[in-house]
């Protein structure tokens, strides 16, 4: 859940002295390796769980999460995370036998159940899912930045790193495309997470991580839950990409070096040891903040004594592997190593997170067993391609797999892993009745060709045909929402109708969340009979008038054209025929701001007795919203009514 007593590294002094306490924590760690220190004689999972934070009455994300915690005081297992609208718990570590997953998933749903209760005088409630549907971009200013001392030194150390300063760019394309820059590394708190961790010897550590690499990839495909980013169908599990890009400080050049992003999958197999990984990461990376380091860890080892290598947790912490390397030390005193399964989003259900944990630890027990060394069997470059892949096509992706065999994810999943991963929970002596419910929610998803990320999407398709983009977010969410706390895993889940939400109020909402973002526009020097042809093509009635340096300079409309062909029609001498778009535009058009409410534009317009509203942020075009949007908004809600009335 995070080292929060961390510092920014604010000179030179600080720096060397944390880097040195990194280096004795790498000699330490290798120390413990070399003479046998670990804990081997038994295996433990664990989890935490990642949720977000929304308003009861419109479902956007309430930026709550410091408020939340004043009334949780009493609660140790409950965190903050990097925005205001997260928060995270951390579920008991148990030992991999019997109910263990029955007992680690009735614990997560008794503390969301603890949370949902204590939230309550906030007019609050906690979702589950790796993007929120209703996120959007003005949600993710620092302004939302969790106010802890770790969270600003990892945002101030990220920014620092960066040649162009202020300039994170998020560029994705699936159904829609999303191309975006971004001030600060915030953007990453859109991906809500359920991570999983097993504990794995120090002998069988190389071939276990590598077996995760492998699996990574289908796991991921039968599991995603992220299609969404801003209104915009991208990824099948769009956390990967949006992840990488958020926290990605490197630069365009002309040569072709190769430079890993700190969000990485990672670069080869491993080959040796978990130091291996440790060694590349710092190496690779710089170190970005410090932990408040009192301990000498080679003294202590010297002494016989077990350390808990701040530094090196710190710097791990700061280095985003989608299978992360974990050391930690047990309740008995005895240091142990985990693999940290970072890929499977927050939700649909924790019904559904369990299946998937279940599939994933199952799978590595399994795969162990039958393959130990999968290096002998898969090309890395297959199985980076594969996770790369699943991440863009989730359950649609076809993967190269043992012996360079093409499968799809339906099938690899329902013919080989399936059967693997319930002989590998068979060894570890699952109870039989658990392995059945868990396994047959990852079938019923094959069988069926869904999960979360699959359902959303079509869910968003068929509401987007009649209704608007936050207005079909909102109902997604809310179906969310209502499936979760029905506790039914997502394979049967029905397609949400628009009349399910009751609530939905959108006069409260910002311009930016209904304004028309598929532009058309034209220049100053362009000739009339051009505007006048796009205006008909497109059936628009207002067209907005950029430069070709991307300014906003003014508006044309149908009743200015109407005007000029009049005119030209009958043949006033005072009237030039060989006019531009700039001789007749509206210049500097009544605008309004992104975050200008719906009903103060609506009143603007109302007032100044005009048709449309660009929306304008500085001297770029943003949007532009129209009295049609206005009537159609007018006749959902008349709609709504009525059907309130009937029930």
């Amino acid at each position: 859940m995070g080292e929060q007593k961390v510092s920014l590294l604010t000179d030179e002094k600080n720096r060397k002295g944390f880097i040195k306490n990194l280096l004795k924590d790498v000699r330490a760690l290798e120390y413990m390796l070399d003479n046998d220190w670990f804990e081997s004689d038994i295996i433990r999972i664990g989890a935490e769980q990642e949720m977000c934070i929304v308003h009861n009455n419109t479902l956007k994300p309430a930026s709550l999460a410091m408020e939340a915690l004043d009334l949780m005081q009493d609660l140790e297992w409950v965190e903050t995370e990097l925005a205001k609208f997260n928060l995270e718990i951390g579920a008991t570590p148990l030992k991999f036998e019997g109910d263990c997953l029955k007992q680690m998933e009735k614990e997560i749903d008794s503390k969301l159940e603890i949370i949902k209760k204590r939230i309550k005088p906030l007019d609050v409630q906690i979702i589950l899912t790796g993007i929120l549907p209703t996120l959007q971009k003005f949600d993710m200013g620092m302004h939302n930045l969790t106010p802890k001392k770790r969270y600003f030194a990892l945002m101030e150390a990220i920014n620092k790193q960066l040649v162009k300063k202020n300039a994170y760019e998020v560029k994705l394309q699936g159904v829609d495309e999303l191309f975006v820059e971004h001030d600060s590394p915030l953007i990453e708190a859109c991906n809500t997470s359920f991570q999983v961790h097993l504990q794995v010897s120090p002998d069988n550590f190389k071939d276990m991580y590598n077996i995760s690499l492998a699996l990574a990839a289908p796991v991921m495909a039968i599991a995603a839950n992220s299609p969404i980013v801003f209104g915009k169908r991208l990824w099948h599990e769009s956390r990967i990409a949006l992840f990488q890009q958020s926290l990605d400080t490197r630069t365009v050049h002309d040569h072709m070096r190769e430079r890993s992003p700190r969000v990485n999958f990672g670069n080869d197999w491993l080959h040796d040891s978990i130091l291996d990984i440790y060694k590349e990461d710092i190496a690779r990376f710089r170190v970005l903040i410090s932990g408040d380091v009192s301990e000498d860890s080679f003294k202590m080892i010297k002494k016989g004594e077990v350390p808990n290598l701040r530094a090196l947790q710190v710097h791990n912490s700061t280095v985003y592997r989608w299978n992360r390397p974990c050391y930690g030390i047990s309740p008995n005193g005895k240091p142990h190593l985990r693999i940290e399964n970072r890929v499977l989003a927050s939700g649909p259900t924790v019904q559904d997170e369990m299946a998937n944990a279940a599939f994933w630890l199952g799978a590595m027990i399994g795969m162990h067993e039958k393959y130990k060394d999968v290096r002998q069997h898969l090309s890395f470059a297959d199985v980076r391609d594969n996770f790369g892949k699943a991440a863009k096509y989730g359950i649609d992706t076809k993967f190269t797999w043992i012996n360079d065999k093409k499968i799809t994810a339906i099938d690899l999943i329902l013919e080989e892993l399936i059967p693997i991963a319930e002989a590998g929970l068979k060894k570890m002596k699952v109870d039989k009745a658990d392995i059945k419910r868990y396994m047959n929610i990852i079938k019923n998803r094959a069988k069926n060709h869904i999960n979360g990320a699959r359902w959303m999407l079509r869910a968003y398709n068929r509401l987007r045909e009649t209704s608007s983009e936050n207005e079909a977010l909102t109902v997604i969410t809310a179906a969310i929402i209502k499936n979760q706390n029905a506790k039914q895993p997502v394979h049967k889940w029905e397609l949400p109708e628009l009349n399910m939400l009751k609530k939905y109020r959108p006069s409260k909402l910002r311009v930016e969340e209904f304004m028309e973002r598929d532009l058309f526009t034209v220049e100053p020097t362009d000739i009339i009979e051009l505007v006048s042809e796009m205006m008909d093509w497109r059936k628009i009635r207002y067209m907005p008038v950029e430069t070709s340096e991307g300014e906003f300079v003014g508006l044309i409309s149908s009743r200015l054209l109407l005007r000029h062909f009049t005119r030209t029609h009958k043949g006033d001498l005072n009237f030039k025929k060989d006019l531009k778009v700039g001789d007749i535009m509206i210049k500097n058009p009544i605008s309004v701001t992104p975050n200008t409410n719906l009903l103060d534009a609506l009143s603007i317009m109302k007032e100044n007795k005009i048709g449309s509203l660009p929306v304008v942020k500085g001297k770029e075009l943003m949007g532009i919203i129209t009295e049609t949007e206005f009537l159609r908004i007018t006749g959902r809600l008349m709609r709504r009514l009525e059907e309130e009335e009937e029930d």
